[in-house]
């Protein structure tokens, strides 16, 4: 009999992401979301590094999710929505690219460029 086995940082990764959506507003829906390519990419490129081709598609999967959410999410009444849309497609075009040939460098410039947007918005929300 073949038992599945689960990583335990995943069930806790789970259980945090769940909590912190229970209750969240948009902007912090957005900041999680943003948090989730971040630390998705990093967590792919970190499992490319270590020949975990499982870990690696998890990684890759879960960032496409957020990115779908955060394209899903934006309000086309929002004068940057055009733009948004173009950036979140993009970047998920680059990480199903990444699926099948992997390429580190685009993957650490797309969490460079959702690390820079998440900073920028975090520092617009007053205090």
């Amino acid at each position: 009999m073949l038992h599945h086995r689960r990583d335990p940082s995943e069930a806790y990764r789970r259980v945090d992401f769940d909590a912190r959506v229970r209750g969240a507003d948009s902007r912090q829906l957005v900041d999680l979301c943003l948090e989730q390519v971040i630390g998705s990419v990093g967590r792919a490129i970190h499992a490319q590094e270590r020949g975990d081709n499982a870990a690696k598609s998890a990684a890759l999967t879960r960032a496409i999710s957020a990115l779908t959410a955060l394209q899903m999410g934006v309000d086309m009444a929002n004068p940057t929505a055009g733009a948004l849309v173009q950036l979140y497609q993009s970047a998920r075009n680059a990480i199903l690219d990444c699926v099948t040939r992997f390429d580190a460098r685009t993957l650490q410039t797309i969490r460079q460029d959702f690390s820079e947007i998440r900073e920028a918005m975090l520092r617009s929300i007053p205090a």
